[in-house]
């Protein structure tokens, strides 16, 4: 290996941990907890984005499911041919586009406000469409990409990824969530077995 792949490898660590500590800098507490109060009643959540952010939109849809917050991801191309019929009014659609003008989600976007879902919106541009038209935005602050080309979606995901998990861990403080149910859901796997141990 090239010294300078191998250092290329370690500058991506601490790339991707300064710009988690930098998130807090940017973590509003109103609006967080708005999008938490949505996500807590919505009967169902549905995620969409595209590129590396859909397929964290899907780990997200997974997320809430295993919290009993029924969630999926709704692909950018289903969507505007019928897969918005998920969604319902008093619904909550997640959207994540890291400049916040993502083409595909536009459309989806207007469905949803003409259905009276509510409209969640994590995006680095707080001047964008999806973050203005959105009833909260969440700002997805990103430091800069792992590649020397600064372009792959790598340090973007992880923040993104780093919402999520913010999102899961305060609402399972909010709704009470046990790790009981988990249990229940969760038969497989290593962790099913750890989880049903004494059953």
């Amino acid at each position: 290996m090239k010294k300078e792949s191998l250092e290329a490898a370690k500058n991506a660590y601490k790339i991707e941990s300064e710009c988690i500590t930098e998130m807090l800098d940017y973590f509003d507490e109103e609006a967080f907890g708005k999008a938490v109060e949505l996500l807590k009643n919505a009967p169902r959540i549905g995620a969409s984005g595209c590129g590396h952010s859909g397929i964290v939109c899907q780990h997200f849809a997974h997320l809430m499911c295993c919290i009993e917050q029924p969630a999926k991801f709704v692909s950018p191309a289903e969507a505007v041919h019928g897969g918005t019929g998920f969604l319902q009014e008093g619904d909550v659609m997640v959207f994540a586009s890291r400049g916040g003008k993502t083409k595909e989600l536009l459309p989806i976007l207007d469905i949803c406000k003409a259905k009276g879902v509510h409209i969640i919106s994590i995006t680095e541009n707080m001047d964008s469409i999806l973050a203005n038209e959105a009833d909260v935005a969440l700002c997805q602050h990103v430091n800069r990409e792992t590649d020397k080309y600064n372009s792959q979606g790598t340090t973007s995901t992880t923040a993104l990824c780093m919402i999520f998990h913010t999102l899961q861990a305060a609402l399972i403080e909010e709704t009470g969530f046990k790790n009981e149910q988990f249990a229940l859901i969760h038969p497989g796997g290593a962790v099913g077995e750890r989880l049903n141990a004494n059953k």
